[in-house]
């Protein structure tokens, strides 16, 4: 089994899941036990100040700049109530407590100390906030593959960190060589 970790997942329209419909999933971590991943694309209506401001990590008068205060996503519908922070590979990163390299370029850390950065000198230079995340059993994943549920592509940061949230899905189809329009919603193996 080839590891999917530090890879796109891209929902074809054939997955009718409401959850993952029209999805782009970056897969954390994937080995035989199974896989880990947030999605990208699906902003729950929170910005990133709003989310500090109920944390009480921040002052209720305290507002990012439009650039750093991104939507915060909904990574996933396994245990929605915790949050990851996806970001660029910063120097400065090395300095949270909950942090792990998913590649040379990105990193996700898991503590509270990366949302008390956000607006300050040591935070990421980029960011996806996400609560919750997806999650598939041993084989789950594979057998998508097979199902003909999800392309996959590597990640690329500019795509994680730039393209806006709106673009992601058609921006990774057309990654592929792949014209979003042409893509369709019925499943066949030949």
């Amino acid at each position: 089994m080839d590891s999917l970790q530090n890879h796109l997942l891209i929902a074809m329209p054939s997955l009718e899941d409401p959850f993952f419909k029209r999805t782009v999933t970056y897969v954390c971590e994937h080995d035989e036990n199974g896989a880990m991943g947030l999605i990208i694309n699906q902003p729950i209506g929170l910005k990133a100040d709003d989310l500090l401001r109920q944390m009480k990590l921040q002052a209720s008068d305290f507002v990012l700049p439009q650039e750093a205060n991104p939507e915060v996503m909904v990574g996933g519908p396994v245990a929605t109530e915790r949050g990851f922070v996806l970001h660029s590979y910063d120097k400065d990163a090395i300095q949270f407590k909950s942090s792990l390299a998913l590649s040379d370029r990105i990193m996700i850390t898991t503590s509270r100390d990366v949302l008390e950065s956000i607006g300050q000198q040591h935070c990421p230079e980029s960011y996806i906030i996400a609560l919750g995340y997806a999650g598939w059993e041993k084989g789950q994943l594979e057998q998508e593959l097979a199902d003909n549920s999800w392309l996959t592509i590597p990640a690329d940061p500019a795509l994680l960190f730039d393209v806006d949230i709106d673009e992601r899905w058609s921006e990774a189809t057309k990654r592929l060589g792949i014209d979003p329009a042409q893509l369709s919603s019925q499943v066949g193996h030949s």
